[in-house]
C-alpha cells in the first residue's frame, strides 16, 4: 500500500514523525512538493511526487491536511480511481465538498499527539483501509455519523485548552518556588492519570468525581471557586463557539 499526504503543514508533519515512528517503511509513503514536503523527504528519505496529480496516480491512501479553506479546491480535478481511499483531516469540511468519486472518503480528526503514537482519533465513516493508517497514530474512534463527528471535532479545540491548562498549573506551581521540570511532569501526568481513569473505568463519570470530592476538602474548595467563577457555564459556551463554528464552515447546518 502507498500513502500519499497530501498537504504537508505542522499536522501531517505529526502525523509522519508519528508513522515513521510505528515502523511504516519511508518506501511506501509519498509526498505532495508543497508546504514542509521537500524538507521531510530529505530528512527521512521519503519519495516526494512531481506534483499532486502525480501522487493521487500513485498513492492507494491519501491523507488529506491543507487548509479546511482550501481542501475542496485540493482535491477536484485529480484523478481519483475505485479502490482508493482519502482521509480528510481538514475540520469543519464535509464529505460532500470533498469531490473525490469514485474514490472513498472519510474524515478523520488526529491530534498533535500522533506524533508520539498517543493521538485519540475520531472518524467517520469507518473504512479499513483507513484505520490500518489511523491506527499507528493511537487509538481509533469511528462514529456513526457526520453530526456527531462535528460534535467530536470540538475535541481537538479542548485538547489545546487541556495544554492551557497544564501550563498555567505548572507555572503557577514554579512561581510559588518549586521545581519548574517537576512541576510540568507532574502536572501534565496528572491530567494523563485523570483521563485513563474515566476511559478505563466503567463508572459513571460523576461518581468518580464523587469519590474525590471530599466535603469540606481541598477538591471541594477549587470546584467551588470555579464555579463561583462561572467556569462550567464559560467552559460550555466555548464549546458550544467551536462547533457553531464548525457546523458554519462546513455548511450542514
Amino acid at each position: 500500500m502507498i500513502l500519499g499526504i497530501l498537504g504537508v503543514g505542522h499536522l501531517a508533519a505529526t502525523m509522519l514523525a508519528g508513522l515513521l515512528k510505528s515502523g511504516l517503511d519511508p518506501a511506501s509513503i509519498l509526498l505532495s512538493p508543497r508546504g514542509k514536503g521537500q524538507e521531510l523527504s530529505t530528512r527521512h528519505a521519503i519519495p516526494l511526487a512531481a506534483d499532486n496529480r502525480s501522487l493521487v496516480e500513485q498513492a492507494d491512501v491519501v491523507l488529506l491536511a491543507v487548509r479546511p479553506a482550501d481542501a475542496s479546491t485540493a482535491v477536484a480535478g485529480l484523478p481519483w480511481r475505485e479502490g482508493q481511499v482519502l482521509i480528510s483531516a481538514c475540520a469543519g469540511v464535509a464529505l460532500e465538498c470533498l469531490p473525490v468519486a469514485p474514490a472513498r472518503a472519510l474524515r478523520a480528526m488526529p491530534l498533535t499527539a500522533a506524533e508520539i503514537n498517543a493521538s485519540p482519533t475520531v472518524c467517520f465513516p469507518a473504512i479499513a483501509e483507513a484505520n490500518m493508517v489511523l491506527e499507528r497514530l493511537g487509538p481509533v474512534i469511528p462514529l456513526a455519523s457526520e453530526a456527531d463527528f462535528e460534535v467530536a471535532t470540538v475535541n481537538a479545540a479542548v485538547y489545546g485548552w487541556a495544554q492551557d491548562l497544564i501550563r498555567r498549573t505548572a507555572e503557577w506551581s514554579a512561581q510559588k518556588g518549586a521545581d519548574a521540570q517537576a512541576m510540568r511532569r507532574l502536572v501534565a501526568l496528572t491530567f494523563v492519570a485523570a483521563g485513563r481513569l474515566i476511559d478505563e473505568k466503567p463508572d459513571p463519570m460523576d461518581a468518580l468525581l464523587a469519590d474525590l470530592v471530599t466535603p469540606g476538602g481541598i477538591t471541594e474548595l477549587g470546584l467551588d471557586v470555579l464555579a463561583a467563577g462561572g467556569q462550567p457555564a464559560l467552559w460550555q459556551a466555548a464549546c458550544e463557539a467551536v462547533h457553531a463554528r464548525l457546523i458554519r464552515d462546513s455548511g450542514t447546518a
